[in-house]
């Protein structure tokens, strides 16, 4: 049984001031639950190294997909293979952030891989800075935390210059490349993320600005604010395959916009390959001894309870549990039926008191660097809450 604290709540107007305007769901329960999981440090422990050693086994997965050619397999939408093949040549291409969504760690439960949400992960807000509001606003003692987000991805935005060098060369190597971060208007969330993400990488020592994802110019030779000043690099919270099916001609700039070696995205194309659910079935032929993933396959596993995914879909649509029997016990609706789908073994989420299931979030950025988690029901979906943490 998971372990929860009662707090008192960050009021609405505090959160509207700080711009975590999606405080409140369509239901109107809050999205920011009262209570925090209460931890071991072994427990924080374990999750770090996990997710370390994960990552490791993406990378590894990616070289295979890519020496084998293994796009089709994953749903990578054939006019991005020519950009995540170019983006993975070559290190100036780095990865900032991702997150990892685990069962287990808690409770005595092993900790499990449910996927890797590795190019436009959300909750950035809520684990970085929300939870850490939490424990100060209780006058708590906020370094009770796996949460070192905030510095962690302002060390990786200095990578972009340094690479694999230590970041204190950031300031003699840094000749005022700037950033641009761009969402999509008219979404609060992405808009108040990928703003955090502009002042991380301010504060990292960046110039640094921002434009909605539609007033962004896009030519062979860069990528420009809607009055035309040009950026080095660009950050973009919006998915790549999207961009692919619903932006083909910008798909195709974008691929000569690297290949000219004129702009570096972010995150990078080939992110997309981590980010497809594909990737489990894959990792799960290349490390079946792993203790961190779950069996997954491309066709339906026999004879156990089992959930079906699309390899590309967002929180918790168009997935399905499948009792061992075949009939389908658990689903969800939504907009991604039309994608490849992979089958991946069933596992318990921890459950409190109320039976509330809890999965956690491991934020990867060069090292993993920080926890939160999600409660719901057997399928997390957009109605789930986001729960913070300490250690005890």
């Amino acid at each position: 049984m998971i372990s929860t604290l009662k707090v008192n709540p960050i009021d609405e107007a505090t959160l509207d001031e700080i711009g975590f305007t999606w405080h409140t769901d369509s239901d109107g329960s809050k999205y920011v639950s009262d209570e925090l999981v209460q931890i071991t440090q072994e427990e924080a422990e374990a999750y770090y190294e996990v997710a370390n050693t994960l990552y490791d086994m993406y990378v590894e997965a990616a070289e295979y997909v890519i020496d084998n050619n293994l796009f089709f397999e994953l749903g990578i939408p054939f006019n991005l293979i020519d950009i995540i093949k170019k983006s993975w040549e070559n290190d100036v291409h780095w990865h900032i952030y991702g997150r990892f969504d685990l069962a287990g760690g808690i409770d005595g439960k092993p900790i499990k891989l449910i996927e890797f949400n590795a190019d436009t992960p959300t909750a950035l807000f809520e684990t970085a800075l929300l939870q850490w509001a939490i424990l100060k606003s209780n006058e708590m003692d906020e370094a009770k935390q796996f949460n070192n987000v905030y510095e962690a991805v302002s060390e990786n935005f200095k990578r972009l210059i340094t690479l694999f060098d230590d970041t204190e060369k950031f300031n003699e190597l840094y000749d005022g490349w700037k950033i641009l971060f761009s969402s999509v208007e008219g979404n609060d969330e992405e808009e108040a993320t990928t703003k955090l993400l502009q002042q991380i990488a301010t504060d990292a020592g960046f110039v640094a600005g921002f434009e909605f994802l539609q007033n962004v110019q896009f030519d062979d030779e860069g990528i420009y604010d809607k009055n035309g000043n040009p950026y080095e690099y660009w950050f973009k919270l919006y998915p790549w395959e999207d961009i692919a099916t619903d932006e083909p001609e910008l798909a195709t700039t974008l691929t000569h916009i690297i290949q000219n070696q004129k702009v570096i995205i972010l995150n990078p194309a080939y992110t997309l390959l981590f980010q497809s659910k594909g990737m489990l079935a894959i990792l799960h032929q290349l490390f079946p001894d792993s203790p961190y993933l779950l069996q997954t396959s491309f066709t339906p596993l026999e004879g156990i309870k089992q959930v079906e995914k699309p390899v590309f879909g967002r929180e918790g649509a168009n997935t399905k549990i499948i009792e061992a029997d075949g009939s389908v016990s658990n689903e969800t609706d939504g907009p991604y039926e039309n994608y490849k789908k992979v089958y991946q073994e069933f596992v318990e989420f921890a459950e409190d008191i109320h039976n509330a299931k809890y999965q956690a979030g491991v934020f990867f950025a060069y090292e993993a660097c920080g926890l939160g988690f999600r409660k719901g029901g057997y399928i997390l979906d957009n109605m789930s809450k986001f729960v913070g943490h300490m250690i005890v």
